[in-house]
């Protein structure tokens, strides 16, 4: 029988190599390890080296994230089937991810047989996502529907103007720092989004490290300013 060749790509080595170690041991009769990436353009070098046959794909890494990683592997190598595997249980990531050509979104937290059964899944062609990320999309998808008869949500600050202001944000991270510049807690902000708190905190995170901040209140400072500026223009 041949064996799934499976490319690992995840930021954290420890993570990387634990997963291996996983992988060889619930599904070492079906499944091959033919290597690691740190990386989304990493992961680009070895599709093109390794050929493998699925892509375990963090979402959240530096240089190039999983979701663009996605898109262009899938774009350049459509037969590479793409599972994103993620600590984010976030459904517009996850609608992103899908969007590009994945196959599969499944939590960090998902047991070793069923990771197994995950990557088989989507070898076969088939569709795969975790139960918690389905349940959430389709609430997504609800909430769209009803929101759309609503008035949108009003922000004190632009969306477009952070977007184009630091090229590496995404939609999702522009929203959030919008909600930080209305005072929101990250409690609050998983409320109003409907994504786990952890899933905020790992968001605001990544913010600071693109906007060049250590903390939330020059966070709020620092985007202040620049509106403050731009409107003096």
């Amino acid at each position: 029988m041949t064996k799934i060749k499976v490319l690992i790509v995840d930021d954290q080595e420890l993570f990387a190599r634990g997963l291996e170690i996983i992988l060889k041991g619930n599904g070492g009769e079906e499944i091959s390890v033919v290597g690691t990436a740190s990386n989304g353009r990493e992961a680009l070098q070895r599709v093109e080296a390794s050929e493998p046959d699925v892509v375990l794909m963090d979402v959240r890494m530096p240089v190039m994230d999983g979701v663009e990683a996605t898109r262009l592997i899938h774009e350049k190598h459509p037969d590479v089937k793409i599972l994103i595997l993620t600590t984010f249980d976030d459904d517009q990531y996850a609608a992103d991810a899908l969007g590009n050509g994945a196959q599969g979104y499944v939590l960090k937290n998902v047991k070793p047989d069923d990771l197994v059964t995950s990557i088989k899944a989507v070898h076969a062609g088939n569709l795969y996502v975790s139960s918690a990320v389905a349940t959430r999309l389709v609430r997504h998808a609800q909430a769209g529907i009803q929101g759309s008869r609503k008035r949108p949500i009003e922000y004190h600050g632009e969306i477009n103007f952070l977007l184009s202001h630091f090229e590496t944000l995404r939609s999702r991270e522009a929203e959030i720092l919008q909600l930080i510049l209305q005072d929101y807690d990250n409690q609050e902000i998983a409320q109003r989004l409907c994504i786990a708190e952890q899933t905020v905190k790992n968001y605001v995170t990544s913010i600071y490290g693109k906007i060049g901040v250590a903390d939330r209140d020059h966070a709020k400072q620092k985007i202040k300013d620049l509106i403050q500026r731009r409107r003096g223009q």
